[in-house]
């Protein structure tokens, strides 16, 4: 191949996916949890990591089958990305250190309500109740709790990661909300066609899921209430949708630069065509009702990509289930695709395995890039009283052999973080 064949039409070198590897509440890794999801299999089940008597939402997509040494956020999230890191770098073939950056999505985790009811016990008494902070580290200082201590590191998941894998550099943790999968993908795809590496973990992973977070999202009335059956909660694009459910999971990605993959003999999963993202200052998490920065990412990832509208094949939907974000995410389709958006499948994973939040825009990429590879379109399920305001083919309820060359993956998150991705199987 010559060397232009490597580069895109910017001229910057053309990133290619090498490796995957992913944890859902469908299983662990890309066989199973492909399996299950081109079924239409739902992994929504009833909560039994803690009580949930007197909540209105009962039902999650937990991951309950990794064992982790502590019951905490840190441990399970770590726990999802190191499994899944496993199994991304033996599909690509590599070995040894990785020797090349670490992009990890993360969610923004604290210790959990327990374990500082647990530490205030043991906390000194003082004469003065606004002291708490120094109270707790009087305690810490007295009994070390290293648990406890990794617990509250933002960063403590990318160290770990980077010891364990061997990766190059200060590794990066970030979040982005629902974007925040997306975002570390975006940043790898950056390194490469800047000329900063020839390859690049990118890792997103969500083990986040407590009572405390439940609450949360509940106060916020993100949640469908709709627990039983709990595999019929979520109902993208449906008339009788009300809200998300709340799941777990992750993702890795192996990105390369095509010659560096050419060069090695690896085997090209897909190209990492091109990326958007931009903000929105509507709502702290209220996406703006027009659509104007939804409609703006879109817009700058296929511009990114170097395609049109008429290039894609196939949409993985954000597709969150909850009235206000199916609608708004149908309005931006509309007003990029126009009349276009209704010859073009437009499925939602999560219908299947919940709103995964930090992973979720990676975990969509696995889905997207598996899509082409594999000829068929999984479906949107619990499809059976649509939207008669939202005109879309969501692939209803049984999945669809097509052969598609390129994908758009949309990522609308809470706080304006908005990200798109373009994926295609071949470089132009």
């Amino acid at each position: 191949m010559t060397a232009s064949a490597y580069r895109d039409h910017l001229g910057r070198p053309i990133v290619a996916v090498t490796g995957m590897g992913i944890i859902t509440s469908l299983g662990q890794g890309l066989s199973d949890n492909w399996a299950a999801l081109s079924s239409g299999t739902s992994g929504i089940h009833e909560i039994n990591r803690f009580p949930t008597e007197g909540l209105s939402t009962r039902i999650a997509g937990t991951v309950d089958f990794i064992g982790i040494p502590v019951p905490n956020a840190v441990e399970r999230s770590y726990a999802f990305a190191r499994e899944t890191t496993i199994e991304a770098l033996a599909d690509a073939g590599l070995s040894g250190d990785f020797n090349g950056p670490l992009f990890l999505a993360a969610p923004p985790i604290e210790p959990e309500w327990s374990a500082r009811f647990e530490l205030a016990d043991r906390s000194p008494a003082s004469d003065h109740p606004g002291d708490a902070y120094e109270r707790f580290l009087t305690a810490l200082r007295q009994r070390p709790d290293p648990a406890f201590h990794e617990a509250a590191l933002f960063g403590a998941i990318s160290e770990r990661l980077a010891d364990r894998f061997g990766t190059r550099g200060l590794p990066v943790t970030l979040s982005t909300a629902c974007a925040s999968g997306v975002t570390a993908i975006q940043l790898g795809i950056e390194a490469i066609r800047q000329g900063r590496t020839t390859r690049a973990l990118t890792v997103a992973t969500d083990g986040s899921l407590s009572a405390e977070a439940l609450i949360r999202f509940s106060l916020l009335s993100a949640l469908s209430t709709q627990n039983d059956p709990p595999t019929r909660a979520s109902k993208p694009f449906s008339k009788d949708r009300d809200g998300f459910v709340i799941a777990e999971g992750a993702a890795t990605l192996v990105l390369e630069s095509l010659e560096s993959a050419v060069a090695r003999g690896a085997k090209v999963l897909g190209i990492m065509k091109g990326a958007g993202d931009k903000a929105d200052s509507f709502h702290r998490t209220r996406s703006s009702p027009d659509g104007g920065p939804a409609i703006a990412t879109i817009r700058a990832a296929l511009a990114d990509a170097g395609m049109s509208e008429g290039d894609i094949g196939y949409i993985n939907a954000h597709g969150t289930s909850t009235p206000e974000n199916d609608k708004m995410e149908y309005g931006s389709m509309s007003a990029v695709f126009g009349e276009k958006l209704v010859g073009i499948p437009v499925s939602s994973n999560k219908s299947m395995i919940g709103h995964t939040l930090t992973a979720a825009g990676a975990v969509e990429a696995v889905f997207s890039l598996q899509t082409m590879l594999t000829g068929t379109l999984p479906p949107t399920i619990n499809y059976n009283n649509p939207d008669p305001s939202i005109i879309l083919d969501v692939v209803p309820n049984k999945k669809r052999e097509a052969q598609v060359s390129a994908v758009l993956s949309n990522s609308f998150g809470f706080g304006g973080q908005n990200a798109s991705l373009v994926m295609a199987l071949e470089p132009a």
